[in-house]
């Protein structure tokens, strides 16, 4: 099947800061259409992996709004925690999604798991997987990772989630505490779009 342009695109999240970050990598000539314009509740995330979390999004937010949707999962996994919260996340901050609640959950595994935690790199990274799903369009999805250490306490207000623990590699400051413009060139929501940046 030949891929045509991408024109006019359903960015399935429920996630206000997600929708945010997506819609500013997307050409300013693409039409953006919100699950709220469609009253969209999110489905549930029954996959074992980020690809598959996110095609489980994709796919039910297209067949519901009869559009071509672009949705991610994502989240951050931490060595120390044995790759935890992993796909889950954003239920780490329980069923309103608070992040104060999942740093503060992130902390308390990591003191359990060494209480000098603190004065150690403590290896972690984001990674974001994208699915693109429409009828008529062939599914296609791209996986992005950015490395990086856990922060020793929470810094900054930008971003969301779990952005003010994240310190990423070459860099001496949380995603938090970073401008928007400067996260969005080196983070794992650019480099997984990057590779179907070519369809819009």
């Amino acid at each position: 099947m030949k891929i045509k342009k991408i024109t006019e695109i359903l960015i399935g999240s429920n996630n206000a800061g997600k929708v945010r970050e997506i819609r500013a990598l997307l050409p300013k000539k693409v039409k953006i259409l919100t699950t709220s314009s469609f009253n969209l509740s999110s489905p549930k995330e029954t996959g074992k992996t980020f690809l598959q979390n996110s095609l489980i999004k994709a796919r039910y937010f297209s067949k519901k709004s009869k559009k071509i949707c672009l949705a991610d999962d994502s989240g951050l996994e931490i060595d120390l925690l044995n790759k935890e919260p992993g796909i889950y996340s954003a239920r780490w901050g329980g069923y309103k999604n608070n992040f104060n609640l999942a740093i503060r959950k992130v902390f308390k595994k990591l003191n359990q798991k060494d209480k000098f935690w603190k004065n150690k790199r403590i290896k972690a990274r984001f990674i974001c997987a994208i699915t693109l799903y429409g009828p008529n369009y062939k599914t296609l999805q791209s996986i992005g990772k950015v490395e990086g250490r856990i922060s020793n306490s929470k810094k900054g207000k930008n971003g969301f989630g779990y952005d003010p623990i994240f310190i990423p590699n070459g860099k001496k400051i949380t995603f938090g505490q970073m401008k928007p413009a400067v996260k969005f060139k080196i983070d794992h929501r650019l480099k997984a779009f990057k590779k179907i940046r070519k369809l819009f």
